[in-house]
Parts: C-alpha cells; structure tokens; sequence
C-alpha cells in the first residue's frame, strides 16, 4: 500500500543538507527511485555529491566509512517546476520583491541570475520540505517579464547555486498582462501584436548576425528573443483561458518556437489540441485559488492531462500573499486525492518535472551518476 504524502517529509530532505564531499548510505524501509518500482528496505550509496549505486540492503554493501542515515521513506529530491523564490522574498515588501518590473511590458534581457537571492529565507524554507531544486526567476504579471533560472536549494552565492543560468523567458496572457489607463497592452490582439512584432524584428537580427553583422550595436533584447527563435530556449507562457491556451499554441506554430503551457487554468478543455502541438504543461498548483480567470480550475486537471497523454509537473507557482510561496508536496498530495495514483503524483514534482525542464541527466530520480 503507497505511503501517505505527509510520511515522506522527513526522508525526503535527507541528500540535500549534506555536503558535497561527504560519503553516504541513506537506508530506508522504502526507497522510491522513480527509475522503477519502489525498493523495500533500500539503500542509497553517495559519494562526492553524486549517487553510486541505488539497491536492496541485501544486495548493496555499504562501505567502510560512509556515515548510515535511516529513514521510513526515501525520495529524490523535490523539483519545483516552477517558482519565483529568491526574486520574491517572504517579506512581501517592495525590498524583497524583484519578479516583475514594471517598467515596460517586454523585457526579455532581464537575467534572473542578478536578482536571485540564495540567502532569503524562503530558500530554507522550501528546502526543509524537500525541494532540492528551483526553476525560479521573473514572474507573471506583465506580457514578457524576463528570464527563468534552475538553482540548487543550497549555496550562499548564485554561483554555488546555479544549474542553468538562462533555462526560459516568462510570458503572461490574458488579463494578467493587461495594462491600466492607455498603457499598452490593453487587450489580447495587442498582446500577440507585441509579442509578433519582437519575432519578427528577432528573426532579422539573426540574419544580419549570421551574415557577419552591419557594425550595428549589440541589442539584448533581440539577443534574448533570436535565442527562442532558434530553439535553444522556449517561452514559458502563463495562461489561464482556453481561448489564449490555443492563441499560443498558434504563435508557436507560426515562428516554429518551443513553448511550455504554465500555470494552464482551462487546459482540460484543450486536451487535444495540446496533445496535437505536442507541448509540456507546468500545471497550476492543485490548491489555487480558483477565482477570476482560474475560475474554471478543476482539483482533477492532473489527471485528465495524465489520461490524455500530455506531460505535465506541478509548482508552487506565484503567490501573491506571504509566505510568498506554497509547497509542492502538499500540492501534490491533493493531487494524489483527486485522480492521480501515488507514484504518479510524486512524478509530478520529481522526474517529470526534470524532463520539463531538461535536467532530467542530474536531477529527479535516485539513480547512479545523478546528483
């Protein structure tokens, strides 16, 4: 029978507070790999930050010296698919809130590396619960906020930190983008207007670069986008409606540019058209607030993207009210209660949401050579 979400808590932390030089044996009377099925009474070998060897206490002998930790159950280390910890502190005070700038509505040269914060609070936080790994940066709230990042939960420098630097651009539509007054954008045509007429000046810029260039200056806005239009990075798009879901699977087909769905309120409705582009849904946190756009959020999404064959994660997501963030564990264990099976609903906050995010070779699952 799996074990409830509120028992893996305490195994779930137990490689990510220790340091990278240390030898370990971690023995558990579960050890969920997510590479298979759950090892009964498993042990799991570390050395220098990266896994050995992952087996049956019978089978694995543990070498001299390791030091032995003990636990009920074991996990990988949780990945928050999606957050803005560290550009959003638990303050809720403008000193500690670097997400959105609000300056101007398209800012793709924003680098989430210089604004992430490895000593706020909220880092700590997180990790006592699990999340070993970030994928953090500028958030919802204007059309084209800036650039994502994928941390580590430890180190006191970004530097130590730091997985990827640059992993997606976040995109807002719908109502969230909108500007007050006579700012634009002011409605959903405008949106993609903008958005158009970047790509477009985007693919230009390319051109001209792959050409040998003009001597015109360096431009980091079109650097950002010409990285899109190249596929090296994809956008990640915050979009609730069904009918701005479909508006951006549009846009993609038509500059042939990798997307990820976020945060997706109606993307039940759209299941096959999702399925047909072939894109990744980072989904909602499962207890969101479902008001406003969201309102036709369902607790049962999950399971529908499962059962349609879409490759989904979950997240803690943005949240607007302190502590500033929620925690992808208890998020997933309501999704166990609402369609998705254990094992699945622990994929969705460990490998699956590795493969997302294309780290997948280091992270999500307790296998030999990954961190």
């Amino acid at each position: 029978m799996p074990v409830p979400f509120r028992l893996v808590l305490s195994a779930a932390l137990l490689l990510c507070v220790a340091p990278a030089s240390a030898q370990l044996a971690v023995r558990g009377d579960v050890v969920h790999t997510m590479a298979g099925e759950a090892i009964g009474d498993g042990v799991v070998l570390v050395r220098d930050g990266k896994i050995e060897r992952v087996g049956r206490a019978s089978e694995v002998r543990i070498p001299s010296g390791y030091r032995v930790l003990r636990a009920a159950v074991v996990t990988p280390g949780l990945v928050d698919a999606h957050t803005i910890v560290g550009l959003s502190g638990y303050l809720n005070q403008p000193q500690d809130q670097d997400q959105v700038e609000r300056s101007a509505p398209i800012q793709p040269e924003l680098r989430a590396i210089d604004a992430y914060d490895p000593r706020e609070p909220l880092v700590e936080w997180v990790r006592g619960f699990g999340v070993t790994t970030l994928h953090t940066g500028h958030g919802p709230g204007i059309l084209l906020s800036g650039q994502t990042m994928i941390v580590k939960t430890t180190g006191d420098s970004v530097e130590d930190a730091v997985v990827q630097p640059f992993s997606m651009i976040a995109v807002t539509l719908g109502a969230g983008a909108r500007e007050a007054g006579t700012r634009s954008p002011g409605t959903r045509a405008k949106m993609i207007a903008m958005l158009r007429g970047e790509l477009i000046k985007a693919q230009d810029y390319a051109k001209k670069a792959a050409a040998g260039g003009s001597g015109a200056p360096r431009d980091l806005r079109l650097e950002a986008f010409a990285q899109v239009l190249a596929g090296e990075v994809p956008l990640l798009v915050t979009v609730q409606r069904a009918n701005d879901i479909l508006t951006a699977l549009r846009l993609a087909q038509e500059f042939g540019i990798r997307i990820v769905l976020d945060s997706a309120a109606e993307a039940h409705m759209v299941l096959d058209e999702i399925k047909a582009a072939g894109v990744p849904v980072i989904l909602h946190p499962t207890m969101a607030r479902h008001s406003g756009e969201m309102e036709n959020a369902s607790f049962e999404t999950a399971s529908k993207l499962r059962d349609a064959g879409i490759p989904f994660s979950l997240q803690s997501g943005f949240e607007a009210s302190v502590p500033k963030t929620r925690v992808i564990l208890f998020e997933a264990g309501v999704a166990a209660a609402n369609g998705l099976s254990f094992p699945e609903a622990l994929a969705s906050i460990t490998i699956d949401a590795a493969r997302i995010l294309g780290i997948d070779s280091r992270v999500g699952s307790l296998e030999a050579g990954k961190d």
